[in-house]
């Protein structure tokens, strides 16, 4: 029982690290930049699609914090934007099944 205890302690801590490091990554620019700069592509979709409930948080308490990037490329930045944030279903698995 320890051993499983301590398996998904690390597990938990892998992740955890994992998400602290995708998060310290994530660049913020004013919505005005954004509708003159760099357009946002399928990739940068992708992005900000798998890290939407961390910006979600931060525009709580950060207006300069946007979950979507209003200059994009269209079709492509919305699907990568749609594959990105519907990963977080897919890490959830399927644990409710009955055992035996």
């Amino acid at each position: 029982m320890k051993n499983n205890l301590t398996s998904k302690f690390l597990i938990f801590s892998a992740l955890a690290l994992l998400v602290f490091a995708f998060t310290s990554c994530a660049g913020v620019e004013p919505v005005k930049e954004c509708l003159t700069g760099k357009q946002y592509g399928f990739l940068y979709g992708l992005l900000h699609g798998f890290i939407t409930p961390i910006s979600f948080i931060a525009s709580l308490f950060k207006n300069d914090v946007a979950i979507y990037a209003t200059n994009n490329t269209g079709g492509w930045y919305d699907f990568g934007f749609l594959l990105g944030s519907g990963g977080w279903g897919f890490l959830a698995g399927n644990k409710s099944k009955k055992k035996g």
